[in-house]
């Protein structure tokens, strides 16, 4: 019973990673959430994992916060929101030909930096 926990967990962890990889892409898609839900299977499942997880050069420092402290530092967090900003004006830019989707895309980020904004200051 033990393993198949360890196992679903191994595999939560590497799905939430994965769609948080694509949210770096897609700005619809959270990346950080996701690649906290991941942090936390590997936790949970695998010390190889989590350190590997914490340890990556573009996330990890940003993780690390989080795994220790539970706050994100204001210099990173700020880029969190500009890069959050930037991407979202990229989508809402190029749907100028549908305007519902514009809306939608600035009520969700909107949400999205109400919610950025909340997290824990080091």
């Amino acid at each position: 019973m033990q393993n198949i926990k360890r196992y679903l967990l191994l595999i939560a962890g590497f799905i939430s990673l994965f769609v948080g990889l694509i949210g770096i892409i897609i700005p619809l898609l959270p990346t950080t959430p996701f690649l906290i839900l991941a942090l936390a299977c590997f936790s949970r499942s695998s010390y190889y994992f989590q350190q590997w997880l914490l340890n990556l050069a573009y996330v990890g420092p940003i993780l690390q916060d989080w795994h220790t402290h539970r706050c994100i530092e204001k210099p990173k967090k700020d880029k969190i929101m500009l890069l959050t900003v930037f991407t979202f004006a990229l989508s809402i830019y190029f749907l100028s030909a549908v305007p519902v989707y514009q809306y939608l895309l600035l009520t969700i980020l909107f949400v999205l930096l109400f919610f950025i904004h909340r997290i824990a200051e080091k």
